[in-house]
């Protein structure tokens, strides 16, 4: 984990010839029936089971997982326990691991939300994370710090892919400027600063794929900068919007490179998965709609 994340990142891509980023989001009430443990009621049990078994179809077929924080949160200490085992897990199989914990906040708290995620020795050891960069830039400090150390990236909120985020970053601050383009425009220097060899930085954004028009424009003024893509799919944007602000790979004919696209409840819960009888049958409706989803992507 001590290399430089957008390099990792370029190659992982090429190597699995997908730019697909699987969220691993465990919701309690559509998790099917098959994971229930006989004679146990145990939530972390369903969910680990769900998990691993997810894990077991994914590797190879995809370059990162995106665990979401909150839905292991929601399960106590056991649960954070579960997400620790499953990041390391993931390592092992060659998978980069990108913590969705949008965490934020200033001095030595930031320090500590760093020391939690980013490096082979976190306790949650994972090669990105997501952070929340509306404290300011001193708030993010850390962050960079210890990315920098330990060859992590970082996902930077820009522009997010849910409605209400209009309400801040679309506001006018100055004459033809947006908050989310002010944003963009003080991290361009720490983002180019972080360029690795290929070509693209360990400092990236999330860009949501149902704002393509502000996108495209983020990609514009941040050539170098890895995109994380969320709204694919259940959100409502089409794979030509998500894929817009991805690069075409001039080594590999077909391939978009620079970022990743976000797909979670499309693939973990299809409706034929409810039909599966168990885990394996299960896993072959996961791997069919994973294998559909990567060929629209790369289609486009």
């Amino acid at each position: 984990m001590n290399d430089h994340f957008g390099n990792r990142l370029v190659t992982k891509i090429r190597d699995t010839k997908s730019f697909l980023c699987l969220g691993i989001d465990p919701h309690l009430d559509l998790i099917p029936e098959i994971f229930n443990i006989k004679n146990m009621n145990s939530d972390v049990k369903k969910v680990e089971k769900f998990c691993f078994s997810l894990l077991e179809v994914v590797i190879g077929k995809v370059p990162a997982i995106k665990p979401q924080i909150a839905l292991f949160e929601q399960l106590g200490p056991e649960g954070m326990s579960l997400l620790s085992s499953l990041c390391k897990h993931a390592h092992t199989k060659d998978l980069l691991v990108i913590m969705d914990a949008k965490r934020g906040d200033i001095g030595s708290t930031s320090k500590a939300y760093a020391s939690a995620y980013l490096g082979k020795h976190a306790p949650f050891p994972s090669n990105a994370l997501t952070v929340n960069p509306w404290l300011g830039l001193d708030s993010l400090e850390p962050f960079f710090n210890k990315a920098i150390d330990t060859g992590s990236g970082l996902f930077i909120l820009v522009h997010t892919s849910n409605k209400g985020s209009q309400d801040i970053q679309e506001v006018l601050i100055k004459k033809n400027l947006k908050c989310y383009e002010h944003l963009a425009t003080i991290l361009k220097p720490i983002i180019e600063k972080n360029n690795g060899n290929l070509g693209l930085s360990s400092i990236g954004i999330v860009s949501g794929a149902t704002y393509k028009e502000q996108a495209i424009s983020l990609r514009k003024l941040l050539p170098t900068a890895p995109f994380l893509i969320p709204g694919y799919g259940a959100q409502g944007a089409s794979a030509s919007d998500a894929c817009e602000p991805l690069i075409l790979d001039n080594s590999h004919p077909g391939l978009r490179n620079f970022g990743l696209i976000n797909s979670s409840r499309g693939i973990l819960f299809p409706e034929k998965s409810y039909l599966a009888k168990n885990v394996e049958e299960w896993q072959t409706v996961i791997l069919s709609e994973l294998n559909r989803t990567n060929n629209e992507l790369i289609n486009i």
